[in-house]
Order: structure tokens, then sequence, then C-alpha cells
């Protein structure tokens, strides 16, 4: 399949209302041509989420991640501050770190070859005889890394506007959870059978909680409670307002930050291309993506607690049951959209109409057929 075919059929679908609105077409999910553009122009150059800063608290944490094909270590330096580098070692160029943890220094497993905190070359074992050598003149490559709202970013693009630049929208929408206070208490990395976008877009509606998550949520989630107002031009949204189905779900006692509905009201973001965020008054809990092949995604997933239940003497109680009921839930999503994948690769294959309830993904396919095929996407004039 050329990369024709996914673009024009993707464009397309884009330029349908959001009252007659259908779903991608199959060849934009399964199409290597069309991944191939997606890394080039979406992965090689937007802000991709690492994590939470709090779980690279101290000096020498670090995890590494891979992005658009270029391995990358970000990690917080002996003066506290936030750094990422190319993990990729400037002798014979094997990786160096793998995983996540701390480390003092870092050391190539290759030839011993160790890098400071600080990206510079601290050692180099028999390399005294080669006099072209300058151990000064070694320092691994700078990756633009950024914290907001306690999340780590990092981007390939040196020119890219910084990231609070363009979430001042968002951050002003969710500014009673004081998000960033959120602790993470947890951290996995997770490779699935199936497109990034299906998983992106299985994060972005509520539709599908009464079905596929029946064994967990899905009897707790009410559809008609579940607002989708029109996404903004970095990230799209839905709130839920409930009386939820943990304790941590509702604000803890103790919290007088959030008042009346926010104080039972549940955020649901999709910052893109592939950061998704379930926000709730007492714990949260988050995917980033990155796509392994049209058939394949790597997952960052993550969650913890707000600052009350994280000082509630039953905290650890708290994490077992939130860490507990989200495994059962991402089993359930697994399944889920690795059978979305598979439809996808059928002949019979074909997009059907959109809920109202998938607002969302809408705003999602104008996103990508924007950043990938030129797509013109239009915003409604905030009010004065």
């Amino acid at each position: 399949m050329s990369l024709d075919q996914p673009v024009a059929e993707l464009l397309q679908a884009a330029s349908r209302p959001m009252e007659d609105a259908k779903a991608m077409p199959p060849s934009v999910y399964t199409s290597p041509e069309f991944l191939q553009r997606e890394l080039e122009t979406i992965f090689g150059k937007e802000w991709i989420c690492v994590g939470r800063a709090s779980g690279l608290a101290n000096p020498g944490d670090y995890t590494t991640f891979d992005l658009a094909g270029q391995p990358v270590v970000v990690l917080r330096d002996r003066e506290g501050m936030l750094r990422a580098f190319s993990n990729v070692c400037l002798h014979r160029m094997s990786t160096i770190v793998e995983g996540s943890g701390n480390k003092r220094v870092l050391v190539c497993p290759y030839h011993a070859w160790t890098y400071g905190l600080d990206g510079k070359l601290r050692g180099a074992p028999y390399m005294a005889e080669t006099t072209g050598f300058c151990k000064e003149n070694y320092a691994l490559p700078a990756i633009r890394c950024e914290e907001w709202l306690g999340w780590v970013y990092i981007t390939l693009d040196k020119d890219r506007p910084s990231l609070a630049s363009e979430m001042g929208e968002l951050e002003e929408l969710i500014a009673p959870y004081q998000m960033e206070n959120y602790v993470e208490c947890f951290r996995e990395t997770h490779v699935w059978d199936t497109n990034w976008k299906v998983l992106a877009e299985n994060f972005m509606e509520s539709y599908h909680l009464p079905v596929c998550h029946a064994g967990t949520v899905g009897g707790h989630s009410k559809l008609d409670e579940m607002d989708c107002p029109p996404g903004h031009r970095n990230f799209n949204y839905h709130w839920i307002t409930k009386e939820a189905s943990l304790p941590m779900g509702n604000a803890h006692p103790d919290n007088t930050r959030l008042e009346g509905r926010w104080r039972k009201t549940t955020a649901l973001i999709a910052l893109y291309p592939s950061h998704l965020i379930t926000l709730t008054p007492g714990y949260f809990w988050y995917l980033s993506l990155h796509p392994k092949g049209p058939d394949q995604v790597a997952i960052v997933f993550g969650g913890g607690l707000s600052p009350e239940f994280m000082a509630d003497p039953k905290a650890a109680e708290y994490i077992e049951t939130l860490k507990g009921l989200l495994d059962e839930v991402n089993a359930e999503d697994r399944g889920c959209t690795e059978k979305v994948y598979r439809g996808l690769c059928a002949d019979a294959a074909q997009p059907g109409h959109l809920s109202y309830l998938e607002r969302p993904i809408y705003d999602f396919m104008q996103y990508i057929a924007e950043r990938t095929a030129g797509f013109e996407r239009h915003f409604a004039m905030a009010a004065e």
C-alpha cells in the first residue's frame, strides 16, 4: 500500500462534520508507510510524556524511552535538575542503560565508558595511547526536557515551543485539582498487539465502559453523566461527575481545595499525541504511548494518589486497591483493543458512524490529519 491511499482516506474522513462523522479508515492504522509518516511528523516533533517527576525524585534516578527511533535517558542530576540525553555511547554506539533505576554514573555495558549525570564523559579505559582522544570533548547530546504540572516531557524538536506555552488552556481547565502535587506510586512498561491510535482512542471515549469493562468499572459508568466538549488544539477531554466506586475516586475529607461538584468530578484528558490521563479528586492514572509498528504499541503505565490520600494512614491500602483495579481494567482494555486491530486488518473492515460520546475521537482524527496530511483544523472563537 502506498502512502497516498491512507492520506486520501484520512482527509476524506476528517472533512466530515461531527454530526455525520465516521471513524478513521483501516489503512490509517495498518499501513507501515503511514506509521513512518507519523514517526516523522508527530513523534519526531511533539512533546512526549515519560512519566511523573515524583518518579525521578532523587539524584541518579533515571528512566529510558525510545522516541521515534532515538534511545533517550531521562534523569535527575546531582543538583536536582531533570535532564535528558541520548542513550547512545559515543564510543561504539551501544545503548548505555535500560529500564529505570538509580545510578551514580552511566556506564556503557560494552567497554565501560562512563558518563556523569551531567552527560559528560568521566572515564574511558585504555584510551591513553590514542593521541587524538580528549575526554573533555565527549558529552552525550542533550535532549530537550521539561516539567509541567509534575509531568516530565521530552522532544526531539529543538525549536518546539515550550510545553507550558501550549497547554495554558488545559492548565486553566484542571487548575482546581492541583495535579502537580499528585504522587506517582507505580510505573510499568508494557507492549500490546494493537495500533497506538486504537489504544489512544479507547482511552478518549467512555462509550465502551459499560461493555468492555463490565467486570470492573462498567457498572458504575453512566453514559448520560458524561460531558464531551469540543477539543482544543493540543488536547481533548471529557468529564464524568458521579459518586465514585472507590473511596479515593472522590475528594478526601481533608481536601479543602475542591468544592462543590469538583469533589466528585473526574477529568479524562488526552494530550496529543499520546499522553492519556484519568484525573480524579483522589487519584490519577495515565498511559504514554509510542508505536513499535503498525500492530504493536509500547506503553508507559503509571498512577498514584493526591496528597491528601498519600498522607492518610491507609495510603498503602489505597495504593494496593488502585493498582489491583487498574491491572484488571488494563487487561480488559488489552482484550478489546487487540480485537479492534485484528478486525481492522480484515478485508471487510469499514468505519462506522461515531456516537456523540466519541467526540474526542473526532477531534483526535483531525489532529492526526493535520500533522500527517496538512488538514486545516478550525476552532470556535473563545467567548469574550
